[in-house]
């Protein structure tokens, strides 16, 4: 697993994160998920409100991507793991919790994406480059 950096863990804490996943026909889709935040050094977290179409996804392949940019900094992240879906146990509790008392309804599933690489999102030579 790869590991986050402290200037990485702001720029999820204070920026808006896009979750890219693929449908069975290859179909790419991008969703906003405002609850991604740092699970650990190693690992991303969100809560799955809708069921949608990331639900779907990942239900059926766990590979996700995650975009973040600082556009007032030029900078910004991808990065690419396993994703696991968790609708039970301590974890989505947890999670669950946190929903319900910023008046959110209780999530469909919570999914940890374990983190395998990080690309460099900012422009110029290392646009799109592994940087971890």
């Amino acid at each position: 697993m790869k590991v986050l950096t402290k200037e990485m863990k702001e720029m999820i804490a204070a920026q808006q994160c896009f979750i890219g996943t693929v449908d069975a026909d290859g179909f790419p889709n991008v969703a906003p998920k405002r609850s991604t935040r740092v699970l650990s050094d190693e690992s991303l977290i969100f809560t799955e409100g809708t069921g949608g179409a990331t639900y779907e996804n990942i239900k059926r392949w766990s590979k996700v991507s995650v975009a973040v940019v600082d556009k007032e900094i030029i900078d910004g992240y991808r990065f690419v793991g396993e994703a696991v879906l968790h609708e039970s146990g301590d974890l989505y509790e947890q999670s669950a919790a946190m929903s319900v008392k910023i008046g959110r309804p209780k999530p469909r599933a919570v999914v940890v994406i374990n983190i395998t690489e990080i690309h460099s999102l900012k422009p110029g030579p290392m646009a799109g480059k592994k940087i971890n």
